[in-house]
């Protein structure tokens, strides 16, 4: 239900040039490399041999000779774990592209790319190493349930034209263009008396298998089809008695229900 953002008609303005280092500032790993070099060139410039220098930050000979022959410490950056290739590159793209569409979900995404050997962990730190960073597109807030619903079930009549604008363009899934068929046809039935027509309604509702809850709706109405088929054919209604058993729950509710026995005690001093 999410609608697809528009596109600005300036062209947006070129990003800020990346930094020179492929880890920037926040990554503890980068952090942690940049702190280290810091303190093994400012000992190494205050005449502590290597082999010093190693003894006291319990480092190998080896790892010192590395960080004091790298005069800054993004060169220790380069062919580290995250420049290699991993089985994940060929997803990247559509990856990158589902999540400009709106999809945050790692689930989800590992989901539409099941066919990944390394499984969901994988797609998960991708999601949130590199594509959080990334801004989304500003759209239009997608409807909710609710508010699609309403409109559905309003007469096409009865809705105001905003709503109505929204309903076209919700029509664009066409699970909904179908569920909205079937809904208006049932209210078509009600509101004109024709439950002669109820088979052929429950036949066609059956048959729609990308809405599997509709099929099981129509099957439970199998169940008492006399007593639904004279509920939408007989003008007799039990309208009336719904009305005053609500109207006794509102009264109990005021008087001594959910209220309590101060509001009780209240209305009975005022009167």
């Amino acid at each position: 239900m999410r609608p697809t953002p528009t596109q600005p008609e300036e062209a947006q303005e070129e990003a800020e040039p990346t930094a020179s280092s492929p880890w920037p500032t926040g990554r503890r790993f980068a952090e942690r490399t940049r702190a280290k070099h810091a303190t093994i060139h400012a000992l190494l410039a205050a005449g502590h041999s290597k082999r010093s220098v190693a003894r006291q930050l319990g480092m190998t000979l080896n790892t010192i000779l590395r960080f004091s022959r790298a005069t800054t410490p993004e060169e220790m950056f380069i062919g580290q774990w995250q420049s290699r290739a991993t089985r994940l590159d060929d997803y990247k793209p559509y990856l990158d592209q589902r999540w400009q569409e709106g999809c945050t979900n790692a689930w989800k995404l590992w989901e539409e790319i099941k066919g990944h050997p390394r499984g969901y962990a994988s797609v998960r730190d991708y999601v949130s190493r590199t594509l959080r960073g990334k801004p989304q597109p500003v759209g239009p807030r997608p409807p909710s349930a609710r508010a699609v619903t309403r409109w559905i079930l309003t007469h096409p009549d009865a809705l105001p034209e905003g709503d109505r604008l929204h309903l076209k363009a919700a029509f664009n899934c066409p699970e909904l263009t179908a569920l909205a068929e079937h809904v208006r046809s049932f209210a078509h039935m009600l509101t004109h008396l024709q439950g002669d027509r109820l088979p052929e309604w429950i036949e066609a509702a059956s048959a729609t298998a990308e809405l599997p809850s509709l099929p099981h709706f129509a099957q439970h109405l199998l169940r008492d089809l006399d007593a639904v088929t004279a509920g939408l054919t007989l003008s007799w209604n039990s309208g009336v008695v719904e009305g005053h058993v609500n109207r006794i729950k509102m009264l109990k509710r005021q008087m001594f229900g959910r209220a309590g026995f101060e509001l009780l005690r209240k209305r009975v001093l005022l009167a």
